[in-house]
């Protein structure tokens, strides 16, 4: 058998240098898309961190600014609540100094009815009567004794006994006239603050044992419900009383003679009139 015979019976891949290009280039082809994909998918993910890092610093700030306007809220909160206290204690001031006013008034409008009727004013403080009653006396006094003086008593006997009776008379008359002037009667306005045990007790049953103190020279005025705290009231109660009858001594002792509704007394106000 010839070469030429054997050449052509045997099997041999003449094209083979050209298939090896095409692969060497299709495979340059797919490494080069697969790292430009990795390049891609690279950015993407440092674009996200970067995003990431951007929304951190932000919230970041956010909440430095959000924790100073918390500070900033909080303190003119406080500034508030000390300006609230401070105007519910010139509120209470206030009122306590309204509730005395009321007590005064109404101890002042019922006075009139209290007084008895007399030919003079027993109150020092009207239009100036007391006054006059109390110069005109001496006035009286010095025209007796003018009248008195003019009494010759170095007379007869006859003049004696006749001046000795007309001095016994008028003597006897000015103290007919003495006896007879009304006589000033100081009297007092005392403000009372009836204080309960709690919260549950009857204050009208108080006020009504407050009210059945009776005395000559005590006359009972207007009376009011004043808050303490938590939820109790004391009784704030005026009254009228004649200064030699009666006391602030007594009235304490009366009035906490109820045990089962009163808890203590005081005085709140005292004024003469």
């Amino acid at each position: 058998m010839s070469s030429v015979d054997f050449l052509a019976q045997e099997k041999i891949w003449f094209d083979k240098p050209r298939y090896d290009e095409a692969e060497r280039r299709f495979y340059e082809r797919m490494n080069g898309s697969s790292q430009q994909t990795q390049d891609v998918g690279a950015n993407t993910i440092l674009q996200d961190i970067a995003r990431a890092r951007e929304n951190i610093q932000k919230s970041l700030a956010g909440s430095s600014t959000s924790a100073a306007d918390q500070g900033e809220i909080v303190s003119r909160i406080k500034s508030l609540e000390l300006e609230n206290q401070s105007l519910h204690k010139v509120v209470d001031d206030l009122r306590a100094a309204l509730s005395k006013l009321e007590c005064r008034v109404s101890v002042l409008e019922k006075q009139p009815a209290a007084v008895t009727p007399a030919p003079a004013p027993s109150v020092p403080y009207t239009n100036g009567t007391t006054v006059q009653q109390k110069t005109s006396a001496p006035v009286k006094d010095e025209e007796e004794e003018d009248e008195d003086d003019d009494i010759d008593l170095f007379g007869s006997d006859e003049d004696d006994e006749e001046a000795e009776k007309i001095k016994e008379q008028r003597l006897k008359e000015y103290a007919e006239k003495k006896a007879k002037k009304p006589g000033i009667i100081a009297k007092s306005s005392i403000l009372l603050d009836v204080k309960p045990w709690d919260d549950e007790t009857d204050m009208a049953k108080l006020e009504e044992c407050v009210r059945s103190v009776q005395a000559d020279g005590l006359l009972w005025g207007t009376s009011k419900l004043v808050p303490v705290g938590y939820g109790i009231k004391k009784l704030q109660i005026a009254c009228v009383v004649e200064d030699d009858k009666v006391g602030t001594d007594m009235l304490e002792e009366e009035i906490t003679k109820f045990e089962d509704y009163v808890q203590s007394v005081d005085v709140a106000a005292f004024n003469k009139i």
